[in-house]
């Protein structure tokens, strides 16, 4: 399996199968919930070069994947043998303080479907743009089935949600989605339509009073409606006999939580619904373009701490009580501010590694995957990341001024534009709207293209130059990791000398500086070189390696040849080593160290063959 050396590097990180309460994946993350958080090793699994970045936030250990992130859940759930995530634990619930919690429950229940999610909202976005453009008629059959397969999640909302929430609060998911479809059973919608003519809004429940709403494409109610049925559920197996608590603990679920949501918790989160919507328009009405550049500014920070999921359930809200949104296109600059710093990195940086990783970034980006542009681009730099929030909170200013809205939910990406078409066709709101995301984007190409990379982030050159004789070039390409970080106690403590490591990211071992091959190991996993200056270096390739008898390894000198810097020493098939079990960091040590005052580590985190690596200090 392509992730399986993957999959299991992250399960022994986070303390094994035994420490998961449960795990699901966003756009890039694996989310994982676990008992505890101490047996965890972030540090060491940043490491991994197949891992951007590692969060702990919101009660959640997150690891950042990529766009990928689908392929290695599976492969975790494979290797852990979770066939279906545990319901959560009272234990897991009572974790953390309150705005942990929340964001936890929030970011499990609406992860499952994120995708979808922003497929449908995307798909209502481009019908909306074929309508303005001619292309299609809302009355034809084209039209119509489209509309349908973009609008059933959002008209469906309370089954989804039910389902989601049931699992997340630790009860049947069926039960809660069956409570979902009786909030849009075409009989309660027909009601609800009859009291709009009539004007009759109330009908009876058993002699009580029941107000009429059209729950289609709600958040609140059904969450809350999932909680009680959860806790009633739960109550009622833990009294009824074994041989009656499969039929008739639903049964007392739907009995009691359906007439209950109508008459108490669908009226209640309803009016809660209206108030969380007025209250966000009264803030915004105050000052749109300072709401814009907040926001513009902001939430890639949020996104950084996953503290973003606690605005989607608001931003659906304003969807379905007032029938349009303002935060979401505020987002759009944000978004497209980060694009545009890792654009300036690709075309600026002369760093292969880094230059891949830049472009690839920036195509994700545009479609609204920010992480691998911010964790592994932006962030790492620095400047170009706070240029992106620079950028994103002017463009945000310029959105919110124009009072840019949305009429479908989606995730913050180029096809936002289309979402912004107003139902009457095209106005004002819409060019601003664009014009504010395309001047984040030039804003934070160009402050990053100017200021934004400082000199000591670009390598001098990829052709093999050494500056002097007490230099040591990189002998591979790959990440940079101290020493005292290898997984060797052996090479971490020193007792071989000082040096450096890396974590290669291709398979070639080249010479780093001019001398001759001082021993080669039988097994072709490491060898001793001897510099013309008398420097006096060890080169491993991984950690235990001698143990697979020299497969995977292919010499290319011999013991006494005589080397230039950038000659080809070694190479080794990367794969077979992962997939043998064995970690890649190899060593770089300067065996006679004693010898000189100290040995310095020039290179940043990511290095490239033949650029600087470690300098000598002489006494």
């Amino acid at each position: 399996m392509e992730y399986h050396t993957l999959a299991q590097d992250i399960l022994g990180h986070i303390g094994g199968r035994d420490n998961i309460v449960s795990l699901v994946h966003c756009a890039t993350r694996l989310r994982f919930k676990l008992k505890d958080n101490h047996k965890a090793d972030a540090e060491g699994l940043k490491k991994n070069p197949g891992v951007i970045m590692v969060v702990e936030s919101g009660g959640q250990f997150q690891v950042v994947i990529g766009n990928h992130v689908h392929d290695v859940w599976q492969a975790v759930r494979a290797e852990a043998g979770l066939l279906d995530e545990a319901p959560a634990s009272a234990e897991d619930k009572a974790s953390g303080n309150l705005f942990s919690r929340l964001i936890d429950v929030v970011s499990g229940i609406f992860t499952p479907f994120i995708g979808i999610l922003a497929a449908s909202g995307i798909l209502k976005g481009l019908l909306a743009l074929a309508v303005v453009c001619g292309w299609l008629s809302v009355e034809g059959g084209t039209y119509k089935i489209w509309f349908a397969a973009s609008d059933a999640l959002f008209f469906f909302f309370p089954l989804v949600l039910g389902y989601t929430a049931g699992k997340k609060f630790g009860g049947n998911p069926f039960i809660t989605l069956v409570i979902g479809g009786a909030l849009t059973h075409p009989t309660m919608i027909a009601a609800f339509n009859a009291s709009q003519q009539s004007g009759a809004m109330t009908e009876a429940f058993l002699g009580i009073p029941v107000t009429w709403f059209n729950y289609s494409a709600s958040v609140i109610p059904i969450i809350l409606a999932a909680w009680v049925s959860c806790w009633l559920e739960k109550q009622s197996t833990r009294r009824l006999p074994a041989s009656m608590k499969n039929f008739f603990a639903p049964l007392i679920c739907l009995s009691i939580t359906v007439p209950l949501t109508f008459l108490v918790i669908g009226p209640l989160s309803t009016a809660l619904s209206q108030m969380l919507a007025n209250g966000y328009q009264w803030i915004y009405a105050l000052a749109p373009w300072l709401a814009g550049a907040a926001m513009g500014a902001l939430w890639q920070v949020c996104v950084i701490f996953g503290l973003h999921w606690g605005l989607v359930p608001l931003m659906i809200n304003n969807l379905a009580v007032l029938g349009h949104d303002s935060m979401l296109p505020m987002l759009l600059p944000a978004v497209m501010g980060q694009v545009g710093a890792a654009l300036a990195v690709f075309l600026r940086s002369r760093d292969a590694r880094q230059k891949m990783l830049a472009g690839s970034s920036v195509t994700a980006g545009i479609f609204g995957i920010t992480e691998p542009a911010v964790y592994g681009v932006n962030l790492p730099l620095r400047r170009p990341f706070i240029f992106g929030c620079v950028a994103g909170a002017i463009g945000g200013a310029i959105v919110g001024f124009s009072s840019t809205h949305v009429y479908s939910f989606g995730f913050a990406n180029i096809f936002t534009i289309a979402q912004m078409i107003p139902p009457g066709g095209v106005d004002a709101t819409l060019w601003g709207g664009i014009a504010g995301t395309t001047l984040a984007l030039i804003l934070g190409c160009s402050l990053t293209l100017v200021a934004g990379m400082p000199a000591t982030s670009v390598p001098v050159t990829a052709t093999p130059v050494i500056t002097g004789e007490d230099d040591i070039l990189s002998p591979m390409t790959g990440t940079v990791i101290a020493l005292d970080q290898v997984p060797d106690p052996t090479f971490a403590s020193g007792l071989l000398g000082q040096g450096a490591a890396i974590i290669p990211s291709d398979n070639k071992v080249i010479a780093p500086f001019a001398g001759e091959v001082a021993s080669l190991f039988q097994t072709r996993h490491a060898i001793g070189l001897l510099s013309d200056s008398g420097i006096e270096l060890l080169i491993h390739v991984g950690i235990d390696t001698v143990r697979l008898d020299g497969k995977p390894f292919t010499a290319h000198v011999n013991v006494g040849d005589t080397v230039k810097p950038g000659d080809l020493l070694l190479t080794f098939d990367r794969q077979a080593i992962l997939d043998a079990g064995y970690d890649l960091a190899t060593p770089i040590i300067i065996t006679n160290s004693d010898a000189y005052h100290e040995v310095l580590t020039v290179a940043g985190t990511a290095v490239t063959a033949g650029t600087p690596l470690l300098s000598i200090i002489h006494q």
